[in-house]
């Protein structure tokens, strides 16, 4: 075994038994490079990556190869998902150098972490017009070797540009990006939705998008609900969707949903819950919160540590093959489901079948359609399953526990608010050390790596959708801890080599790499900076401390000019800017009346907070009187509410117009 076998990412311990000399990042690895003189080769991936499995069987697994790999470099493995921030610094390295990026990443670097080179796989030999991994490594130890000068200049003028990325700087005074930006993002998704089969662009791979929905749902004009509505059909048709024990793969390698690379990540769940759950609640469509149910209870079921805390992600693999766990061959599905399911002797897959609903949309099963898709999931049960990376990272944890506990509180389903209960206490009692300072991830009774910014702002979320759902103070109080200290060891106040404002990814406590980065782009996974701004934003709200809500506009300022050029790219932070110019709805609730409670819950209500419950320190709370609801907005509140037929009432504005004005949106369910 190599020094990975001590090391308790699964990912990691995945590459144990490798002949390549690994080491886990560290100053270990850098030392003996700056003492032998020779480059890093850092090798970048995460558990359930196929390609990454891919290139370990070609290459890391080979003696020839590890013998060339350990006679000219000090190799380091790093799981991307444990350290997001060397992560990110490397792959803006690599599609700096190559145009592209993904995983497995492979960078070369200097023995001070300068990067020269890098791609993404490269097969052992060539192939396609890919280079082969063995002659590759050979020419960068012959250039390290041989034209050092050439490789420290390449190195000096890439890290220089890594320092500069993300350094914005904020516009002047006190203006911050408009609403209009939310219309005119929704705009350019609708002109670049694929008409024929949702989602956007018109070839594959698709990546489902979460945030993207949530802009649509928001905006709300027929076209935006007309593309939300093709696209969340058409994923829940096909075969990204896990229709026998739900849940969704990572994306599909086609324009049509139809194949998916198999993986299966906790972070895509907690978002397409969310936004299905969501798309429910505004529409009424029952399909739509089948699909929700399915896949949350998909993540109970099979990523739950008994204890709490979610586990990371199944691999796309089973026995080596990749998707052997969800395929059928014809005469495995019942008769009475093969049509439904679009099953044929052919197959749609490799001589298979990849189960989907080839009527889009028409999801609700009929009682024997049903009662197969059981008797399937009983056969599948039996089946060797694919790997489990059963790691608890704090920030994929934050977002389905937020989008857990909200589920809960819109359904009135008791055991999944018993989960989030139960999740936030694991996360509280795990991944929290004695001095209050979170870290990233546990596994066997293990945490470590400090957390991030994004770990924070997740949680800071995760907390407060806990309190609104529960109607328990105590998690008003945790989320007000957590932003506090996200605020004081991730804030840039102009001293830590950034412009002023906005988050660092790393705290003034962690790792100085070679640059200190800013997270600010959402993508599948909402950015540090967006997460935190729409957190801070509703905290702000619940707990009248305005410092929060300034800091939020600060991250806003920040980015401003890039958003006004690239709304798309900030959708997340699109949401902070809603909540701030909408405004935000203020709720409270006082005493027990859980039919008004209900009714608010129930409701898609994008830009509202609710207090009731437990009393903390909030002006929400001061001066109300027990059994009444009372709705706030822009420092005026209406009448107290003592009835569910006058709350409504009072909530209708929001519901029956659309969170930007821009007409009537469908009832709520």
């Amino acid at each position: 075994m190599n020094r990975l076998a001590e090391e308790t990412s699964p990912y990691l311990r995945q590459h144990r038994d490798n002949p390549v000399d690994w080491y886990p990042w560290g100053e270990e690895a850098f030392g003996r490079a700056r003492t032998e003189d020779k480059p890093v080769l850092l090798s970048v991936g995460y558990a359930a990556c196929h390609w990454c499995h891919v290139m370990a069987h070609e290459s890391f697994e080979d003696p020839e190869v590890a013998q060339v790999m350990n006679r000219l470099f000090v190799n380091i493995k790093v799981d991307r998902e444990e350290r997001p921030d060397v992560d990110a610094i490397y792959m803006e390295a690599v599609q700096a150098m190559s145009g592209h990026g993904g995983w497995p990443m492979t960078v070369w670097l200097t023995p001070d972490g300068r990067p020269f080179y890098g791609g993404t796989y490269f097969p052992k030999t060539p192939r396609q017009g890919m280079p082969g991994f063995i002659q590759l490594c050979e020419n960068l130890g012959s250039a390290w070797r041989d034209r050092r000068t050439d490789i420290l200049d390449a190195a000096t003028r890439l890290t220089g540009m890594l320092q500069n990325v993300g350094q914005f700087t904020a516009v002047e005074g006190d203006a911050l990006p408009g609403r209009d930006l939310v219309r005119q993002a929704a705009a350019q998704l609708v002109e670049r939705s694929d008409a024929a089969w949702g989602g956007f662009g018109n070839t594959g791979p698709k990546f489902p998008q979460p945030d993207l929905f949530e802009l649509l749902l928001r905006v709300g004009d027929p076209q935006s609900r007309a593309v939300l509505a093709d696209s969340l059909d058409a994923m829940a048709s096909g075969g990204i969707y896990d229709h026998v024990g739900g849940g969704f793969h990572r994306y599909s390698v086609d324009r049509r949903w139809l194949v998916p690379h198999f993986e299966k990540m906790l972070y895509d769940q907690a978002g397409l819950a969310r936004a299905y759950l969501h798309a429910w609640q505004a529409t009424g469509e029952e399909r739509w919160l089948q699909v929700a149910s399915e896949t949350i209870d998909y993540v109970r079921r099979d990523l739950r540590h008994p204890d709490g805390g979610f586990f990371s992600s199944e691999d796309a693999d089973s026995e080596g093959v990749e998707g052997k766990f969800y395929v059928w061959a014809e005469d495995e599905v019942p008769p009475e489901a093969r049509e439904w399911y679009g099953v044929s002797a052919k197959g749609n897959f490799e001589g298979s079948n990849i189960l989907v609903r080839p009527v889009r949309g028409d999801l609700v099963r009929p009682p024997e359609v049903e009662a197969a898709r059981l008797a399937l999931f009983e056969v599948r049960e039996k089946r060797v399953r694919p790997g489990l990376d059963d790691k608890v990272l704090t920030e994929w944890n934050g977002l389905f526990l937020a989008a857990l506990a909200e589920a809960a509180a819109a359904t009135g389903r008791a055991d999944w608010l018993a989960d989030a209960r139960t999740a936030g206490e694991f996360l509280l009692h795990s991944l929290r050390r004695p001095d209050g300072r979170w870290l990233r991830s546990w596994k066997d009774g293990k945490a470590q790596h400090l957390a991030y910014a994004a770990d924070y702002a997740a949680m800071v979320n995760a907390f407060t959708r806990l309190a609104e759902a529960t109607g328990e103070a105590r998690w008003v109080l945790w989320a007000r801890e957590v932003a506090d200290a996200l605020l004081d060891l991730f804030w840039d106040d102009g001293d830590g080599g950034g412009g002023g404002g906005g988050l660092f990814t790393a705290g003034t406590d962690g790792e100085r790499l070679i640059t200190r980065a800013k997270d600010v782009l959402d993508n599948v996974i909402p950015s540090a900076n967006g997460s935190a701004a729409v957190a801070l934003v509703r905290l702000g709200a619940l707990t009248g401390e305005e410092r929060y809500r300034e800091k939020a506009e600060a991250i806003l300022r920040l980015v401003a000019d890039p958003m006004g050029r690239h709304p798309t790219a900030f959708a997340h932070l699109l949401v902070a800017v809603d909540l701030i110019h909408a405004p935000v709805t203020e709720i409270a609730v006082m005493g027990d009346r859980p039919d008004l409670v209900a009714a608010v819950h129930s409701r898609y209500l994008p830009n509202a907070v609710l207090a009731w419950g437990e009393r903390y320190e909030s002006p929400l709370f001061e001066f109300r009187e027990d059994g009444l609801a009372y709705v706030c907005r822009n420092y005026a509140c209406q009448r107290p509410a003592g009835d569910v037929d006058a709350l409504v009432a009072q909530l209708s504005p929001a519901a029956a117009v659309d969170d930007v004005g821009r007409g009537p949106a469908a009832p709520a369910g």
